[in-house]
């Protein structure tokens, strides 16, 4: 076969129709990310703003945002606010947390925190500090937030009853502090303010379920922060709800004692908050009787509050300590005011007593006083030489009256027993400045030389006449003594004598008896004898 037979191929060029397929892979490339770019546009959830104190923590599109834990957006930049007193971060939230931009919605910051409540945040040790988020309950659109310094105690979903307590002071609690029933953490602090008026301070507290029932309408709460310490007749007394409320403070409620609990308090219900337990167990003391009383004495070691009581019951207390300027008798006179409470005596008497407004009130007071009731100042405590004012009754005091018509009523007062004995040393001592101690001085250096003189002269004169009559003396009693011995011879004739004389009277005596028993021989004679 040759090659020369073989026919040359014929060329055809190829219809181009098609685009290449290097070009498929860039387009597939765009059409990818367009798709993304629409599904992230399409997945995105609104922008809020929230401003911050600082950005301590934070950094943008790093920091997250966390919802019990769940990643729901994430922080896009963060801004300097106008007048550069806080931050605005901006927080691009997913689609599924579109919920999270309502009203009422809360943000802070999660970082390792010390408080109240306890040691919180620890995880952000090691994975950095994020924005909680707790939802609103409220269905109305909003975009701008206040972010939190502090995460909030309570958080939405959490079961129980918030409550207002009002009292006279915040003492040791903050917010976390715990709240206790019957020594069993029910509840915690989580918030406080001032009272709109400035006499005292609102406390808002939160009880978890299902303690939350037993916060009746007849509740009473106190402070149960530190320790309380007493000393009565029954020993020393050491009272505490936990150590940890000795640290942070802490409220304890409970229904009265022997009262049975009262209806369910509704939520947000407002309390009076009591400085300790006894205060806010002690019963309604009614309307105040403002009473009066005036002493001429130092009020050093009285203070506003000090009780008044009568004969160990407390009437009350004082709520006033001032002084007055007699122009009559150009004297001062020191005014104490105080709030008695009479429905506490009366609870404790066994028959009913009038109300101190009444006539039958007026006319009771009036016949006390006659009788001799009125205040007295009297120490409370001898280490602190605190004062108290104790109304009793004296017997001896100077008559007084009381005009019952008169707001605020003034009461007689009597000195206390250490003012009268002060009154009876300076008397006494007034008493002694008035003796003429120059004058008896005088008198009696007189009558000391006077009698230096007498003893001077018994010396010089008397003393030598009086030594020879001793000596004459001595004399005349050596003579009797010597007459006197019995070998001498005047004392042997006296012995002889005496012998002699009971010989005599012995011989008389036999005589005697002899004539008692014949009498009639003082006729005839003795028998025998002759005529």
């Amino acid at each position: 076969m040759h090659l020369s037979n073989l026919s040359s191929p014929e060329l055809k060029p190829r219809k181009r129709w098609l685009p290449s397929l290097i070009w498929l892979v860039p387009l597939i490339s765009a059409l990818i990310g367009v798709a993304l770019v629409a599904r992230s546009i399409v997945d995105k959830g609104p922008v809020v703003s929230v401003t911050f104190s600082s950005a301590d923590g934070m950094e943008a599109g790093k920091t997250k945002v966390k919802y019990k834990d769940v990643e729901i957006g994430s922080v896009q930049t963060i801004t300097l606010s106008k007048d550069l007193r806080r931050v605005i971060v901006n927080i691009q939230l997913s689609k599924d947390a579109e919920k999270f931009a309502t009203e009422g919605t809360r943000f802070w910051v999660v970082r390792p925190r010390v408080g109240a409540s306890g040691i919180s945040g620890l995880g952000t040790l090691l994975s950095g500090a994020y924005i909680g988020v707790d939802i609103g309950r409220s269905a109305q659109k909003q975009s701008a937030f206040s972010g939190l310094e502090n995460p909030p105690i309570v958080t939405t979903g959490q079961l129980g009853h918030q409550y207002t307590l009002r009292g006279e002071s915040l003492g040791s609690i903050d917010i976390g502090a715990p709240i206790f029933y019957h020594r069993i953490q029910v509840g915690q602090v989580v918030g406080f303010s001032l009272d709109p008026h400035g006499a005292g301070v609102v406390v808002n507290v939160f009880v978890n379920a299902p303690f939350d029932r037993y916060v009746a309408t007849n509740t009473r709460w106190w402070h149960a922060s530190g320790v309380d310490l007493r000393l009565d007749s029954n020993g020393l007394k050491l009272n505490t709800q936990s150590l940890a409320t000795v640290v942070v403070g802490g409220l304890a409620f409970q229904s009265p004692p022997g009262q049975e609990a009262g209806q369910p308090a509704a939520d947000k219900a407002v309390f009076r908050l009591a400085a300790d337990e006894s205060d806010a167990m002690r019963e309604a003391d009614g309307p105040p009787l403002n009473v009066v009383m005036r002493f001429n004495q130092s009020l050093r070691g009285l203070s506003v509050g000090a009780p008044v009581d009568l004969r160990g019951i407390a009437l009350g207390h004082v709520t006033d300590i001032g002084i007055e300027y007699n122009e009559g008798q150009k004297s001062f006179s020191m005014k104490v005011s105080m709030a008695l409470y009479p429905d506490r005596l009366s609870r404790r008497s066994s028959e009913a007593l009038p109300a101190p407004d009444t006539p039958g009130g007026h006319e009771l007071l009036q016949h006390l006083v006659m009788e001799g009731l009125r205040g007295q100042l009297r120490t409370g405590n001898l280490l602190t030489g605190q004062l108290y004012v104790a109304l009793d009754m004296f017997p001896k005091a100077p008559r007084a009256s009381v005009d019952v018509h008169r707001n605020p009523i003034e009461l007689p007062t009597v000195p206390n027993t250490l003012d009268e004995l002060q009154v009876q040393v300076a008397d006494i001592a007034r008493k002694l400045n008035q003796v003429p101690f120059d004058q008896i001085g005088a008198n009696l250096n007189g009558a000391l030389a006077n009698a230096n003189r007498l003893f001077g002269h018994m010396d010089t004169e008397i003393v030598p006449q009086a030594r020879d009559t001793l000596a004459a003396a001595q004399k005349t009693f050596s003579t009797a003594e010597s007459t006197l011995r019995q070998t001498a011879p005047m004392q042997s004739d006296i012995q002889d004598a005496m012998q002699e004389l009971t010989r005599t009277l012995q011989s008389l005596n036999a005589l005697a008896d002899y004539l008692e028993r014949h009498p009639q021989a003082l006729l005839i004679g003795k028998k025998g004898d002759k005529p």
